[in-house]
């Protein structure tokens, strides 16, 4: 039997602190975007704020304060709103795909339309100064905000077709890398269902022998105060 090694069920994790930039609507926080294969998870662990959700049922928001947890599946639209001092410990579906690809941003229609469109607008300079990856990461989530409030409204209008719109660019933007993500799965929460069937047959014959193999790992931060999409991200790399 081959042991599973990683954070249990194959997730990712990550601590965030979210941004406290105005947004042109008045609220302080993150950029609005959703995961198309992967579930996340906020438990909040300081500060106040709220979380802002649309899907096709229409929108909402649930409040967030120390304990909260509040996750969601995939297709749902989600915007953090930073009410002061928000911070939040991340949990993403395979080993942190969420953070490594699978995100479209609610950019306005025309920058949805093609990959290297969408790309410029959402890349940060790779050997930018702090002040320059800062403006550029806000220069993203105003185009997001932008487009969010756009299909928020028409939600709320009972006009669904925006928002099945950029469901329709999102799958198109994403669908070339389905295969390197399904190696990711494969790796991560797929080997860790079968690490735990493979345990229960052995149970069920009495064998012990697995339990030798046991390991304990720890970790610190790969990386801290990343520009993420929602804030400033500290980074494990538990793959």
């Amino acid at each position: 039997m081959t042991p599973y090694e990683g954070l249990p069920g194959g997730i990712g994790i990550s601590r965030l602190r979210v941004y406290d930039w105005l947004a042109a609507d008045g609220l302080r926080g993150g950029t609005p975007h959703l995961h198309l294969t992967c579930s996340e998870g906020y438990a909040v662990t300081g500060g106040r704020g709220a979380v802002q959700t649309l899907t096709a049922t229409g929108f909402q928001e649930t409040p967030l304060s120390p304990g909260a947890l509040v996750w969601f599946t995939p297709g749902t639209v989600h915007r953090l709103v930073n009410d002061g001092e928000l911070t939040v410990n991340v949990l993403m579906q395979n080993c942190g795909l969420p953070e490594a690809g699978d995100a479209v941003l609610t950019l306005p229609p025309p920058l949805l339309a093609a990959p290297e469109t969408y790309r410029a607008a959402v890349a940060l300079p790779a050997d930018g100064s702090e002040a320059e990856l800062a403006a550029a990461a806000r220069r993203r989530r105003d185009l997001a905000v932008e487009g969010f409030t756009a299909l928020r409204e028409a939600t709320e209008a009972g006009d669904p077709e925006p928002l099945a719109a950029f469901h329709r660019a999102a799958v198109a933007l994403v669908r070339p890398l389905a295969a390197r993500w399904r190696k990711r799965w494969k790796a991560g929460a797929a080997a860790a269902a079968e690490a735990t069937g493979a345990q229960l047959d052995l149970l069920d014959r009495g064998d012990a022998g697995y339990l030798t193999a046991a390991t304990v790992r720890a970790e610190q931060p790969a990386a801290r105060g990343r520009f993420g999409m929602c804030g400033r991200l500290d980074v494990y790399d538990v793959s």
